[in-house]
């Protein structure tokens, strides 16, 4: 595993924001996406656990066209020389071109399998599951569920809240899946709060992330919430307001906004800010998840 060696503690970096300032809001940036140039942020906290249990065996895992989650397993695939497969959502994409997300994966080894939506979402069902791993020619490999969200995962991201234990009021980072708040809550000191921000639409992500819990430590864990008003729409949507929002972002930090995670996250911050919901004084800690394809 000495080509995934990352950089932890990631940074935390206080930035100069009057969008903050005027609230008496320090805000603080974790920046777990320089732990590892390929594995960036919170995927290399949730997969190196399951490539440590897989041992060698092939992953295979889940994800929609655009999915950060099947970049960062296939980038990790060829860093460690191990197969990778992964099971797209969507049957119609067999027959296109690659965008360039797929595209990546592709030319990182991974050999991409696509699944029609309606068996995609019944991939958690043991007979579907069985099915698909026939279909794509990977009965034996070693199964890493949507986001990379299982209790190895979760377990993995407790450490990201132990390294903000006394550095912060409330630590809020964007959610998908929910395994990264599901392990950062557990790991904050009992003072501080962990709030999320979905970037899908549903309403779903509370009972996933306490499923979470349970499963990785036997019952809710910290002081955590959601606000789920920032999506935008849904998963991989980036409006315009959103887009001039992370390069404004950008020009007032020097600092790359992924769009359709940490960029939904960070504005949700400054409209939070703006709404009073931190009190004077809050260290205010943002955790930057990820960073721009190919940035």
């Amino acid at each position: 595993m000495t080509d995934l060696r990352p950089r932890l503690p990631s940074p935390l970096q206080e930035v100069a924001d009057d969008r903050f300032e005027r609230h008496g809001v320090r805000l603080l940036l974790k920046r777990d996406d320089l732990i590892h140039p390929e594995l960036i942020g919170n995927k290399w906290r949730k997969l190196v656990p399951n490539l440590e249990r897989a041992a060698g065996r092939t992953l295979l895992t889940f994800g929609g066209a655009y999915s950060n989650h099947l970049r960062a397993t296939a980038a990790a695939g060829r860093l460690l020389g191990l197969p990778t497969v992964g099971v797209v959502r969507g049957d119609e994409l067999a027959g296109r071109p690659l965008n360039p997300s797929l595209a990546r994966c592709a030319a990182d080894g991974m050999r991409l399998h696509f699944t029609d939506r309606a068996a995609y979402r019944r991939k958690a069902e043991p007979e579907t599951l069985a099915a698909l791993l026939r279909a794509a020619g990977a009965e034996d490999a070693y199964v890493v569920p949507e986001g990379g969200s299982n209790t190895l995962a979760v377990r993995g991201c407790r450490a990201l809240g132990e390294e903000l234990r006394g550095r912060a009021d409330v630590v809020a980072l964007a959610c998908g899946t929910g395994g990264t708040l599901a392990g950062l809550a557990a790991g904050l000191a009992p003072q501080q709060r962990a709030l999320g921000i979905p970037v899908l639409k549903g309403g779903f992500l509370g009972e996933e992330i306490q499923a979470l819990q349970q499963r990785a430590f036997g019952a809710r864990r910290g002081d955590w919430r959601l606000d789920e008003r920032f999506h935008f729409g849904g998963y991989a949507r980036v409006p315009a307001e959103l887009d001039a929002f992370a390069d404004d972002f950008e020009r007032r930090h020097g600092i790359p906004l992924e769009r359709l995670y940490v960029a939904k996250s960070l504005y949700a911050l400054v409209t939070l800010a703006e709404e009073g919901a931190f009190a004077p004084g809050t260290r205010l800690a943002a955790v930057v998840t990820g960073a721009p394809f190919g940035g």
